[in-house]
């Protein structure tokens, strides 16, 4: 019996914002699991946005992530 899945549904600026934010806490490694699996977790997520993601290659990729970052924050945080 194959184990259930759980989809997420997020905006592109979503994915992007999310994806840097794993990229750079997954390289720092600042962090205090409980347990591995909460890391792989992270890495593996981190893994699936690298999947479908394209903006992480474009040359523009700071200006794109910026916009995203735009998209996605609080209007009240700004």
């Amino acid at each position: 019996m194959s184990e259930p899945t759980i989809r997420l549904e997020l905006s592109a600026a979503e994915a992007l914002v999310l994806f840097e934010w794993l990229a750079r806490f997954n390289k720092t490694r600042r962090a205090d699991f409980e347990d591995g699996a909460e890391e792989r977790v992270l890495w593996n997520l981190e893994a699936m946005l690298e999947a479908v993601l394209v903006e992480p290659l474009a040359s523009a990729y700071d200006d794109l992530l910026a916009l995203a970052r735009a998209q996605v924050r609080d209007r009240d945080s700004e």
